[in-house]
């Protein structure tokens, strides 16, 4: 299994800090950085700047990743050259997560030009036709959001940069293990990433493929603080927006992902606090406590390790995803610190 260090926006991280932290994390023996991707700052920039600072400390720098950016920004090709000249550029060192980000929300299709309402046919055509690309293939395809006519990538060599699918539900989970190098898994329990094992094999011997070839990848949220109650804050108020969704709109993806993990009833609890308009101070508090330590850790430095490596088991890239205490980059460098690979 390889560690990795996830760093997003909400860190408040300048382009001198990323630098900065990419250079301690491959000193802390950290393999991979990884990055997730809406539509603000170019992923791929940020990736190659990490990349950059550590070559100094590592020869040939860390490995980086992208998990995962929305497949309606850019089209396959887009994806394909900026992923096919970052793996040129590192030497084979960069990973492409892509998911469907709001594919099954209507106002999402008008806003990005996604046609259809199907995620699932969405991630079929654009993971095969980027893979296709990367691997020197042609692309033939008409199809709702494809559609191309002798597509071809002009990299040489070949840049054959893995291509991993983000993943939540069943059907999602065993299309990667059908079409895609890997899995772009988020907020799981062991037993979810487990379950999420079983699926994308059985994805996989649909396609006549050898299930080893399928990797799996999470974000495993990691909150440090001396004071526990502050850690905990903070860690609900990143999760919050996943598990709970819109008060009143239809469940969507993530919502229902949790649920499946047996959390419903909790989330139906904050619910009625949501609905009867309470504090949001009162609702932090009252989000579950079991449900956050079941997917990742809050709490004090010396207790994160070894929670970490319990969540990762069963993972091939297990990514320390930073979510911070307090402002500044020493809430970062806290989490960096505590959950080190030279140091387990």
């Amino acid at each position: 299994m390889e560690i990795g260090i996830g760093l997003d926006p909400t860190l408040g991280l300048n382009y001198e800090d990323q630098a900065t932290i990419s250079a301690e994390s491959a000193a802390l023996g950290y393999q991979q950085i990884w990055t997730p991707e809406g539509n603000g700052d170019d992923s791929f920039q940020l990736c190659a700047m990490r990349w950059a600072a550590t070559r100094d400390v590592v020869p040939g720098g860390v490995g980086t990743g992208i998990g995962v950016s929305q497949a309606g920004i850019r089209t396959p090709i887009g994806f394909a050259m900026s992923a096919g000249t970052l793996s040129k550029m590192t030497g084979g060192r960069f990973i492409l997560g892509i998911g469907s980000g709001g594919a099954d929300i209507p106002a999402y299709r008008r806003t990005w030009g996604v046609r259809g309402s199907s995620a699932l046919g969405l991630m079929r055509e654009y993971v095969t036709s980027i893979r296709t690309l990367v691997s020197g293939g042609t692309v033939e395809h008409d199809g709702n959001n494809v559609r191309y006519n002798g597509a071809k990538l002009g990299i040489n060599p070949t840049p054959n940069t893995p291509v991993y699918l983000g993943a939540l539900g069943p059907e999602m989970v065993k299309l990667g293990g059908e079409v895609a190098d890997g899995l772009c898994l988020n907020w799981c329990s062991p037993e979810m990433v487990a379950s999420s094992r079983e699926l994308a094999d059985e994805g996989a011997a649909r396609a006549n493929r050898d299930p080893s070839e399928v990797k799996l990848a999470e974000y495993i949220r990691v909150c440090v603080d001396e004071d526990v109650d502050v850690a905990r804050r903070a860690y609900a108020r990143s999760m919050m927006g996943y598990a709970l969704g819109q008060l009143g709109a239809p469940p969507r993806s993530y919502r229902a992902h949790f649920e499946r993990m047996g959390f419903a009833d909790d989330l139906r609890r904050v619910d009625e606090m949501r609905a009867r308009q309470a504090p949001q101070d009162e609702i932090v508090d009252a989000f579950p406590a079991a449900l956050c330590l079941a997917v990742g850790y809050f709490g004090k430095p010396e207790g994160a390790a070894a929670h970490f490596k319990k969540l990762a088991e069963n993972l091939d890239i297990a990514i320390v995803r930073v979510v911070a205490s307090r402002p500044g980059i020493d809430a970062t460098r806290a989490v960096m610190q505590a959950c080190a690979p030279s140091s387990a």
